[in-house]
Order: C-alpha cells, then sequence, then structure tokens
C-alpha cells in the first residue's frame, strides 16, 4: 500500500495513563461534523482534472478523503502538492525517524496544537524516541540529564520558535552533531510542522471522538 500523507503521525491517539488531557469541548457551530474542522471534506469528484490528479498524489484515488491537514490542503492543490512533497522528503531525513518525531513535537508544541501533538506523541514513542525526551517537550522541562543529541534538537527548536535566533555556539554543536546535511533537515521538519500547525490553527482542526488529547493545558 502506497505510503500516505501523514499516515504515521495522524494515527489514532491513545491516552497515556497519568497525564492530565485537555478536555473535549462541544464542537462549535463552525465546526463540520465530519471533518470536525471549518472546511468540510472534498471528495474527488468535486475536484477539477488537476485537482483530482493531486487528490491522488495525497489521498490515493481510491481512498476517501480524512480530517486533518491531508483534508485541508486540497481546498489549494497547488499548495497540497509540494506541501506533501515536502513532507515525504522530510520523513526520509538522514538523521532517522526518531529525530523526525521530535522535531515534529518541538513544532507541535511551539503552536501548542492538539492535533499534531497528540498523533506524534504516539508516532514518536512507535520509533522509540524516549518517554523523558518526548516529556522534556511536553512540559517545557529543562532537557540537563538527556542524551546530547537529543537536548541540543530541543534547544535547538526552542531558539528557533522561542527567541527567534540560533547563537553561534548551540548552531556549531548541531553542525557537530548532525552535519550541515542533518543541521538543514531538522530545520525543514520543524518549518514543514510549524506550516501544518498553522494550517490545523486557521481551520480550528479538533480531535475526532475516537482520539483523547495528550498535550496539557497550554499555558
Amino acid at each position: 500500500m502506497t505510503t500516505k500523507l501523514f499516515s504515521i503521525g495522524f494515527a489514532i491517539a491513545l491516552a497515556l495513563p497519568g497525564v492530565k488531557l485537555a478536555a473535549q469541548t462541544k464542537l462549535a457551530a463552525d465546526i463540520d461534523p465530519k471533518s470536525y474542522s471549518r472546511l468540510p471534506l472534498l471528495s474527488r469528484d468535486q475536484l477539477d482534472a488537476e485537482g483530482q490528479r493531486v487528490y491522488d498524489v495525497i489521498i490515493g484515488k481510491d481512498q476517501p478523503n480524512r480530517s486533518g491537514p491531508v483534508g485541508a490542503v486540497l481546498y489549494s492543490p497547488e499548495v497540497g502538492e509540494p506541501f506533501e512533497l515536502i513532507n515525504r522528503a522530510a520523513r526520509k531525513s538522514v538523521n532517522g525517524t526518531q529525530f523526525f518525531e521530535i522535531c515534529t513535537l518541538i513544532a507541535g508544541r511551539a503552536f501548542d496544537n492538539q492535533y499534531e501533538w497528540s498523533a506524534h506523541e504516539v508516532a514518536a514513542q512507535k520509533a522509540g524516541v524516549d518517554q523523558k525526551v518526548i516529556d522534556a517537550i511536553k512540559f517545557r522541562r529543562s532537557v540537563d540529564g538527556l542524551p546530547e543529541k537529543e537536548a541540543t534538537v530541543i534547544r535547538f527548536g526552542r531558539a528557533i520558535f522561542d527567541d527567534h535566533k540560533v547563537s553561534p555556539e548551540l548552531y556549531a554543536k548541531v553542525v557537530q552533531l548532525f552535519g550541515r546535511r542533518g543541521m538543514i533537515d531538522l530545520a525543514v521538519t520543524f518549518g514543514d510542522y510549524a506550516m501544518t500547525a498553522i494550517v490545523l490553527t486557521a481551520i480550528d482542526q479538533q480531535l475526532t471522538p475516537d482520539r483523547k488529547p495528550l498535550l496539557p493545558d497550554a499555558k
């Protein structure tokens, strides 16, 4: 079966014991009951020929549309296709799946996006990311005591999202540990999932009833 956009990241999320969960609220009036966002799901036959081509690339010709960024970007196929290709490329990073998922969590937490976080915490666990690393990002804890590479990626992400600048010392450490190519892959993955979080925020994407929120209250 062909790999689909966010097929790992947006799997059904299961709650972890002991984690304070953000409560699901009643859907707002502008939320579609099928997509759980402000955008109704587009079917393939609603699109023109170019849109259908992009649908086949992103979703699959014989597959139904679904909620989340996958369904949203079909409203702009010209944007949706490169959006998909960037994500596929990021998933093939020289840094490996664990660091890809760590980057998605850093971006998801930077935007406090429940939908993105709740999918990628599960994906990170499946990829073998240590729960201590996940919790450091989730609860905005110190990275002291974490493995050097994981701690450096978290510092790198926080510098980008929080400080909007990266010190020469931190940059040199990232390149030392990951190489220049790896550094770019980390930065692009941050950007990819920041873009995803922005889209999800714009459409007010809610979790479907079969998914439990894993991100604690934002502030």
